[in-house]
């Protein structure tokens, strides 16, 4: 029996857990199942690998940018409480229920697949990393309410399959307006934050401009450049925060600030830590710019492949990949999505601090910057998909009120993990998390019920949003193409010199995809699967 542990823990952490290598698997299944040469199969799967590779190498330069920004948040503003890190909680995890979670896992990678194949949810999760995360909060919060180990990984791996296919479902309608293709699903456990971004555009911008028709003075021409915006934006965060965090403490600890920064030196004197503010900003921006290109890298190689995937093995299935697949498609959302939600977390720690801690007793949970950044960043172009520029700055901010009550009200349910610095940080794990602990307290096989009755109430809803929604072509961003002018069955301009839509023509018997532009170098998606 110990040999069929190491090779599930093998499996887990060294394979499945590795989104580049499942990923790179992926890839060349589907170019096998196409009928590709060895060479094109070996090369495919190699350049989809180094493609997510590179999105890996930003989310590194991202995270270690913006970790000297975080001490100097905490230190000037005097907030202590907990951070949500999923990597951390998962690395504390994995020392007391490894195994459980391991084949939780693999139960729940094999039960989605038959799920895919046997329901209309057509969708194969494929972001290795949040399969474990999610894999090991159901481990953490079933196990808690004393769950036995078969019950754990069987009921477990129910729920893993189920949110693995449902999840892309429940963002499809709005994924599809940001894309403006039914080629690619967004599998990534902050959904709900998205789908609630997608929804406040809707509500607040039915008349807002895109974030990307953003028009400068001719002055500031080179903020079209979106790296460029980027960097100088954080440099000037960077800065002002640097300046705050100095007169707050003084000179002695604020020096330090950059130490712990991929292996820096504590500033010099003030000039020095000065510009390594200025230093860590412009890293921020290289590593948008690494995210970027991995994305473009891995959507030119996945996509077609997947192809064969979707009509020899999981008929009509479409891949779901990680936040960062739609930062390309409105790159000005990613930033403002970014710093609206980190104003949400903001705004939302006031309140716990103030209101919801004292009557309560909910933690205070600080706003990471590197979750804010990523589903932050996802939320603002979700946002801004259906209502420009303040759906934008709205579904983010709204996005960060997400990420920080749901945390608080997760620990409550995670037992001894409760008791930790940190927690998971995404929106999904903290509603579900929170719904089937409180639901495992009525204990034994009373509770593992109503937790199996939540799951299948969660698969339900996502087979009727799926049939009633997306495959009936609704556009969430129609009322605003409306609005603003644009022809939504063809989804062109119909402005002053611009063509309209040969009368009479609808959308009847065709694709009704939200028609976003993708950016300059993204790669033409193939035709959906027949």
């Amino acid at each position: 029996m110990g040999w069929l542990v190491a090779v599930a823990k093998f499996l887990v952490n060294e394979i499945l857990s590795e989104p580049a290598y499942l990923i790179g698997i992926i890839t060349a299944v589907g170019l096998i199942a196409l009928k590709r040469t060895t060479g094109q199969i070996v090369g495919g799967a190699i350049k989809a690998t180094l493609g997510f590779l590179l999105i890996g190498a930003g989310a590194g330069l991202v995270t270690g940018s913006l970790a000297p920004l975080g001490t100097m948040i905490q230190g000037a503003t005097g907030a202590h409480g907990v951070i949500p890190t999923n990597e951390a909680i998962v690395g504390i995890a994995q020392d007391r229920f490894g195994s459980r979670v391991a084949w939780l896992m693999i139960l729940g990678f094999v039960v989605s697949l038959l799920l895919a194949r046997f329901t209309p949810l057509r969708y194969v999760f494929l972001t290795g990393h949040h399969m474990l995360f999610m894999a090991t909060l159901l481990t953490v919060v079933l196990a808690g309410t004393g769950q036995s180990t078969f019950a754990v990984v069987a009921v477990g791996g129910v729920l893993l399959g189920i949110m693995l296919v449902a999840m892309p479902a429940f963002a499809h309608p709005w994924t599809k307006r940001v894309t403006g293709s039914n080629t690619v699903a967004i599998g990534h456990f902050g959904t709900a934050g998205y789908v609630v971004a997608g929804a406040a555009g809707k509500v607040v911008g039915k008349r807002s401009r895109s974030t990307e028709e953003m028009k400068l003075p001719e002055g500031l021409r080179f903020l079209r450049d979106s790296m460029v915006a980027t960097a100088l934006s954080m440099l000037l965060i960077y800065l002002v925060m640097a300046v705050v965090f100095l007169a707050k403490v003084g000179k002695e600890q604020a020096f330090k600030a950059f130490a712990g920064a991929g292996g820096g030196a504590p500033a010099t004197d003030v000039g020095n830590y000065l510009m390594q503010s200025v230093m860590q900003g412009l890293q921020f921006g290289i590593a948008v710019a690494v995210i970027l290109f991995g994305v473009r890298t891995i959507l030119g190689e996945l996509v077609p492949a997947f192809q064969g995937i979707a009509e020899k093995v999981v008929p009509g299935a479409l891949p779901a990949l990680d936040a960062p697949i739609v930062f390309p498609y409105a790159q000005n959302a990613v930033l403002i999505g970014f710093l609206a939600s980190f104003t949400g977390g903001l705004v939302s720690l006031g309140l716990l601090t103030w209101i919801f801690n004292p009557a309560f007793g909910l933690a205070l949970v600080l706003p990471g910057l590197v979750p804010h950044f990523f589903t932050g960043g996802a939320a603002g172009v979700y946002g801004n998909s259906t209502g420009g520029r303040r759906g934008a700055v709205v579904g983010a901010f709204l996005n960060g009120v997400l990420i920080t009550f749901l945390p608080a009200l997760l620990l409550k349910v995670l037992g001894a993990f409760g008791d930790q610095n940190t927690t998971f940080g995404d929106a999904d794990f903290g509603w579900l998390g929170a719904l089937i602990g409180n639901a495992g307290k009525a204990g034994g096989a009373p509770g593992l019920v109503i937790i199996l009755l939540i799951g299948f109430a969660v698969l339900g809803a996502a087979i009727v949003m799926q049939k009633r929604v997306v495959e009936t072509g609704w556009d969430p961003g129609a009322a605003r193409d409306a609005a603003l002018g644009r022809d939504a069955a063809l989804g062109r301009e119909t402005a002053p010199g611009r063509e309209a839509a040969p009368a009479g023509e609808t959308t009847a018997g065709r694709a009704s995809y939200p028609k976003i532009a993708p950016p300059a170098g993204a790669p033409a998606p193939p035709p959906p699967p027949r």
